[in-house]
């Protein structure tokens, strides 16, 4: 009988990985680029969320910092408007409302995204008028 339909490796000593040793490596290596898969994805999503809040932070200042710099004061209430800034459109509220001294107003700015979210928040305060 043929030595190798035995079974028998005619006393040759072969180092090798059997069939199992390397489906459980592939296996382990398989889960890891997964695990590395899904730390890129949020890093990804991370970075989106941190870009938006800061392109919504700056508009939030840009309008604070129109109130403050404009030489009416602002009007007290709620006043709403919109800005292109960083190529997205970029919603607004700003509220404006006295404090307990009656030489300065408090201006708070409410950014939001398109989905209404609010993204960007700050708050200033100015003279309630601005002397010439």
């Amino acid at each position: 009988m043929d030595p190798r339909l035995r079974g028998d490796d005619g006393g040759k000593d072969e180092q090798g990985f059997t069939l199992i040793e390397i489906m459980v490596a592939l296996a382990v290596f398989s889960l890891a680029v997964l695990a590395l898969l899904r730390l890129e994805t949020a890093t990804i999503r991370g970075a989106r969320t941190l870009d938006e809040s800061l392109v919504a932070g700056l508009v939030a200042r840009n309008v604070a910092n129109d109130a403050i710099s404009d030489a009416q004061p602002p009007v007290a209430g709620r006043t709403t408007g919109s800005e292109v800034n960083g190529g997205r459109s970029w919603a607004w509220v700003r509220q404006v409302r006295a404090t307990g001294n009656a030489s300065i107003v408090r201006i708070d700015v409410a950014v939001t995204n398109r989905a209404g979210q609010i993204v960007g928040r700050t708050t200033a305060i100015r003279p309630p008028d601005q002397p010439s």
